[in-house]
């Protein structure tokens, strides 16, 4: 069974899709996907279908939407599959349900392994290394998780919590290629990041790096202020003291002989 959480939701066995159209059933099968190979409580399912006010048929309906998706999965695995095999791949536990991908693709997996071995050599000082595997791993979106589903507490949480691994991913891809040099193709993909993450700091750094070391040290000047004024108006908050020290630097500095020293503060 293959698994792909990072983008829509796409399951399929024996490449055939598992997919059922309504909202609920949908949302289980999400959360059993993330959590392929583990135990997914009913207390975890019945949270995200219902939240705090669960219907008194909760137990009965949620085993209702169990047995739609091994129909699902049965119907994928086509007849020569033996009979009741659909629930050694949704199987009822005690306390909750499994859903078994077998040596199926996961793509959140696949995403997590790559970016260990890209972590892994940005602390090893090799920035070829990681800046290709930490793309590879950043390939992998298509767009936010579970894009197409209807999420409920569980998987806002379980969404929220990819997104921070995908953003501190792309911030390690981004230092990892300015320590490369690769600071003037960077400017037009940050000038985009910085857009859209308004008060991400790091990510905001990175950007007036990029520019000072393309010898746009008054962009660079001007994005610090744009970021200032956006945490001071929207969170009450001053920029950190990183960023300050790099603005200082920007001021007193020519890009040639600041690029050390922005690469410490970064």
């Amino acid at each position: 069974m293959n698994i792909e959480v990072l983008g829509t939701l796409s399951v399929r066995e024996n490449g055939i899709p598992v997919m059922p159209t309504a909202p609920k059933p949908r949302q289980v099968l999400a959360l059993l996907a993330l959590h392929a190979g583990q135990v997914v409580s009913v207390a975890s399912l019945t949270e995200e279908l219902w939240g705090g006010r669960p219907p008194r048929s909760a137990r009965n309906t949620l085993q209702t939407y169990v047995l739609q998706l091994r129909e699902l999965i049965a119907g994928a695995m086509g007849e020569g599959a033996p009979e009741g095999a659909a629930k050694d791949v949704l199987v009822t536990l005690p306390g909750g349900y499994l859903l078994d991908s077998g040596d199926g693709r996961i793509d959140a997996r696949e995403f997590e392994q790559l970016t260990g071995v890209g972590y892994r050599a940005m602390d090893a000082g090799d920035f070829q290394g990681a800046s290709r595997r930490l793309k590879e791993a950043l390939a992998l979106w298509t767009g936010p998780a579970f894009a197409d589903v209807h999420t409920g507490a569980q998987l806002q949480m379980e969404a929220k919590r990819l997104e921070e691994t995908r953003l501190y991913a792309l911030d390690q891809r981004i230092e990892a290629d300015l320590r490369l040099g690769r600071h003037r193709e960077l400017v037009a993909e940050l000038t985009t990041l910085v857009d859209r993450y308004r008060t991400h700091e790091n990510l905001h750094g990175q950007y007036m790096l990029a520019l000072h070391r393309s010898g746009r040290r008054s962009e660079a000047l001007q994005a610090y202020q744009r970021i200032r004024t956006t945490l001071v108006r929207e969170l009450g908050l001053e920029p950190s003291v990183e960023l300050r020290r790099m603005q200082s630097a920007i001021l007193m500095s020519s890009p040639d002989t600041a690029r050390d020293r922005l690469v410490r503060s970064n």
